[in-house]
C-alpha cells in the first residue's frame, strides 16, 4: 500500500487496456484463480451487477486471471447465458503470469495460479490505497468492496477518518491532534 500501482498493457475481453489510461478514477483491479471456477462466478455476477454501483462513485472495475482471453470470452458468455448477467468490465488475461507477479500476488516460484484471489484499490493518481487477499475457498463481498472504496474516498483527504463499518452519510472521525490528551480524540464524531 502507498506504492504507485505497477502499470502494464494487456489484452483484454474489452481490448487492449494499459492501467495508467484509468488514472483521474478510482479503479479496484482484482484477481481471480480460474475462469468457470464456481466461487469466481459468484463473485464475477455479483461484481457485474454493482458496476453502476461503483461507476457512481467514478471507480473503474477490472479483473484478471491467467486464463486466455478466448477463456475469458467464453466464460463470460456462459456468465450471460446462465445467469442474464453481462460482464460489462474488462477481464485481463495474463497467461505468463506476469502480471500477477508484478502486483505480488504469486510467489515468483508458483507454477500455477492457486494463490490468486486479490483486490487493490487504486486512487486517481495510481497509488495503491488498499490490499485485500482470500483464499481460494472464500468468495469476497461485493458491498464490502463497495464500501472499500466509498470510505477510501470519504478519507482521501486525510482529514477524516472513518470508523468501523462506516457507510457514506455516517458521522466519521476527526484525526488525533498533536495537542489531545489521553483518547479524547478517539470520540470526536465528525459530521
Amino acid at each position: 500500500m502507498g506504492d504507485t500501482a505497477p502499470d502494464f498493457e494487456a489484452r483484454t475481453t474489452r481490448g487492449m487496456v494499459r492501467l495508467s489510461s484509468y488514472r483521474g478514477r478510482w479503479i479496484v483491479f482484482f484477481s481471480h484463480p480460474a475462469d468457470f471456477t464456481p466461487v469466481c462466478t459468484t463473485e464475477f455476477v455479483g461484481l457485474a451487477k454493482a458496476q453502476d454501483r461503483f461507476e457512481a462513485m467514478d471507480c473503474a472495475l477490472l479483473g484478471l486471471s491467467v486464463d486466455s482471453l478466448y477463456a475469458h470470452a467464453a466464460w463470460a458468455k456462459a456468465i450471460r447465458d446462465q445467469f442474464d448477467v453481462e460482464i460489462g468490465f474488462p477481464i485481463v488475461e495474463d497467461p505468463s503470469m506476469a502480471i500477477a507477479r508484478a502486483y505480488g500476488m504469486l510467489d515468483e516460484a508458483a507454477q500455477d495460479s492457486s494463490a490468486v484471489r486479490a483486490a487493490y484499490f487504486i486512487d486517481p493518481e495510481g497509488v495503491i490505497q488498499a490490499i485485500t487477499h482470500y483464499p481460494m475457498s472464500v468468495g469476497r463481498s461485493v458491498d464490502e468492496m463497495v464500501r472499500m472504496v466509498a470510505a477510501l474516498q470519504a478519507a482521501a483527504s486525510g482529514d477524516r477518518l472513518t470508523p468501523e463499518g462506516w457507510r457514506p452519510g455516517e458521522p466519521m472521525l476527526l484525526p488525533p491532534s498533536s495537542d489531545a490528551e489521553g483518547d479524547d480524540w478517539f470520540c470526536r464524531a465528525a459530521p
